[in-house]
């Protein structure tokens, strides 16, 4: 079967590896659909991020659904044919922070396409993958396409979790890309009475529209946008930063009314903070990172009809395409989310 791997920045290459047959607990799943998150892009065009570097040959490839194609022994509710979503993360289940409740902190995670540990932990973007059973989420009413956007939805209502009460809050989210978009619908589910998002291209801030933002700023052009909030001491009551841009986290603060939260999303490395804002405004900034249970939970509410992804999948290439998938991904001014097709 062929997999994708990435050797080094610029070099994507489709190869063959084996087939594999599940074990006790375990289900073969022919892979249907795969979304290009931020972090392939990364290994994709720099070999890594951060300290983090390319080192061998990996499989990349953490959002996708798939079909049961065969189960192994003691495995329960999952059958041949059934669509499931795939969760990425495999925590250990016995270290101190997994027994404290904190399975995205876990310190032996697992989790598909990571350049972290050496040797790598290789990707889903493979045609067939051999996952545990409890990584797979029955995704009934789905398609495959919103299936695998189960994982970055996951993020995003772990961020607003890590938001607190939303009810009734006036929310800025900066950064438009997949996660910005998500966390718009996220944010609305929540409650919030108020969503204002901030980018620098045209194009993400249509799909924020289209995702229910009331009000769209493009920074770039207008440079004052955000300034109406930041009157007095801030208008805004909580702030996700989904860019990873140092800008984009001081207007953010600057906006923020005494005693906001900040909910940072984006990985752009590390930031200069203006502490004395912070400090003087009471912000609480929170980092967000991952999520474990709120897999499911994403499944369950696409399925209910309770948060709809179909408007931000932009763009769908076959796997055989999948170099001008990646380009089309880098390119913000024309898609949102591109996925990749495996199977119908």
């Amino acid at each position: 079967m062929k997999a994708l791997f990435a050797h080094k920045a610029g070099d994507l290459r489709l190869q063959d590896i084996p087939s594999t047959s599940p074990g006790p607990g375990e289900v073969r799943l022919r892979i249907a659909r795969g979304g290009i998150c931020g972090s392939d892009l990364h290994y994709y065009s720099h070999g890594g991020f951060g300290a983090v570097r390319l080192q061998e040959p990996m499989i990349l490839g953490h959002e996708v659904s798939g079909h049961v194609i065969e189960t192994g022994p003691d495995v329960t509710g999952l059958a041949p044919g059934m669509l499931v979503a795939v969760s990425p993360s495999r925590p250990c289940g016995a270290c101190q922070y997994c027994l404290e409740g904190l399975a995205n902190q876990c310190e032996n995670m697992r989790f598909y396409g990571s350049a972290m540990p050496f040797p790598h932990i290789q990707g889903a973007f493979r045609e067939e993958l051999v996952a545990r059973a409890d990584q797979c989420v029955p995704a009934d009413g789905l398609s495959p396409a919103e299936a695998a956007m189960a994982e970055p939805l996951a993020v995003c209502l772990h961020a607003t979790r890590r938001a607190g009460e939303i009810l009734g809050k006036r929310v800025l989210i900066t950064g438009c890309g997949p996660i910005g978009a998500l966390s718009i619908l996220a944010a609305r589910r929540a409650g919030a009475a108020e969503i204002i998002v901030a980018d620098v291209l045209d194009a993400p801030l249509a799909f924020a529209r289209s995702a229910g933002a009331d009000a769209m700023i493009n920074l770039a052009s207008d440079p004052d946008g955000l300034a109406p909030y930041q009157q007095g001491k801030g208008r805004l009551d909580v702030h996700f930063e989904c860019s990873g841009a140092a800008p984009a986290l001081a207007a953010g603060i600057a906006a923020l009314r005494p005693r906001g939260v900040i909910v940072q999303l984006g990985l752009g490395g590390e930031m200069n903070l203006p502490m004395m804002q912070i400090t003087a405004k009471e912000l609480e900034l929170r980092g967000s990172f991952r999520f474990h249970a709120e897999f499911a939970m994403a499944v369950r509410m696409m399925a209910d009809g309770l948060i709809d992804v179909k408007p931000l999948l932009s763009h769908s290439l076959p796997l055989a395409r999948a170099v001008e998938a990646f380009d089309l991904a880098r390119d913000k001014a024309r898609a949102m989310k591109v996925q990749l097709e495996f199977t119908a």
